[in-house]
């Protein structure tokens, strides 16, 4: 598709805390990617290559990863904001990038491999200023809830509802196709949300704005419980991207320069990132994400776990439903259960 793409990359993540102290979110790793690495890879897939991200957040740390996209296929370019400008108000300020024609806005933090040709055929055939992707889903509080007609013009929409206000358990994913003169809706250099007032001002206009529903697979990677459920489903297949390394029997992926020592066990679904070591005697369990480079130390114990890059764990360690970000050392002996988050102490 010749047209071009916003993927949001700018927030802060605070529902991700600790997580995003030191890390952008949309630099928080699912599979031992980055999470907008997904959407970025979605977007190559349905021909859209060019495309620019709005940072604020640890901005470097994106910037330095994907540059100017050349090893994705697509040409990267950045939007800093350096006041948060809210959603619309960062794509406004995109404007002279995202004015040549239908342009789509993704969330950085979104998991999904929705099928995006299909979505902007959508918007097109129903000359559509505005369309969002909907999902129906069981928890409606946390996104914007949409009631659509048969032919899916949308006719109501809640952000973040009370319970009073649910009338659909269609949400908006955050995914959006516009046609520029929505760009003109939205003032300048302001603070400015879809959610809160693009959408609803839209709607009062009595615009044609339309609501997609989609069943692929989506998850808003915004709070802990979310995160962990896409490290999960990805380890189960439901979503359609590739799992990092190759896979040396059914579920158990392996980088590239992993060594593994005599007395280990595997246990499927496991994934263990490039260069990692795994001293003798280690069980890594069923759903444990092992990042690049990382030492796990002999009679270590694994399960359910989700550590990043360069992490070490000393000998006769036990971690059970853990996350550990960039750089932690967990020292001898030591077990941790249950939603522990360890940081690295720099």
């Amino acid at each position: 598709m010749s047209i071009r793409a916003m993927v949001m990359a700018a927030g802060a993540g605070t529902r991700l805390r600790p997580l995003t102290d030191r890390v952008p979110k949309p630099m928080v790793p699912i599979a031992n990617r980055p999470v907008i690495e997904y959407t970025i890879q979605n977007l190559k897939k349905h021909g859209v290559t060019e495309i620019i991200l709005n940072l604020h957040n640890h901005p470097e740390q994106i910037r330095n990863y994907f540059k100017d996209g050349s090893k994705w296929g697509v040409h990267i370019t950045y939007s800093y904001e350096q006041k948060l400008l809210g959603t619309a108000g960062g794509v406004r300020k995109a404007a002279h990038f995202l004015n040549k024609g239908t342009f789509l806005v993704m969330s950085g933090d979104g998991l999904s491999d929705i099928n995006l040709t299909d979505l902007v055929a959508f918007h097109r055939d129903r000359k559509s200023i505005a369309t969002m992707a909907v999902k129906n889903v069981d928890s409606k509080f946390d996104y914007g809830v949409t009631l659509t007609n048969a032919q899916g013009r949308i006719r109501q929409f809640v952000e973040k509802p009370h319970w009073g206000d649910i009338f659909s358990d269609q949400v908006n994913t955050g995914i959006y196709v516009f046609e520029p003169e929505v760009l003109k809706r939205i003032k300048p250099g302001r603070v400015t949300d879809f959610g809160h007032e693009v959408w609803p001002g839209l709607l009062s206009a009595k615009k044609r704005i339309f609501g997609y529903p989609t069943k692929a697979y989506w998850c808003d990677v915004g709070n802990l419980n979310e995160y962990r459920r896409a490290q999960k489903d990805m380890l189960d297949n439901k979503i359609k991207f590739s799992l990092p390394g190759n896979q040396i029997r059914k579920g158990i992926w392996i980088g590239k320069g992993v060594r593994i020592a005599s007395h280990v066990k595997l246990e499927a679904p496991c994934v263990i990132g490039e260069n990692s070591v795994i001293s003798k005697g280690s069980l890594i369990g069923a759903y444990t994400m092992i990042g690049h480079r990382a030492q796990i130390g002999e009679g270590s114990i694994l399960k359910n776990c989700v550590l990043w890059d360069d992490v070490k764990t000393e000998r006769h360690v036990r971690l059970e439903n853990c996350i550990i970000g960039h750089q932690a050392v967990v020292s001898e002996s030591i077990c941790l259960y249950e939603g522990s988050i360890i940081q690295a102490s720099r």
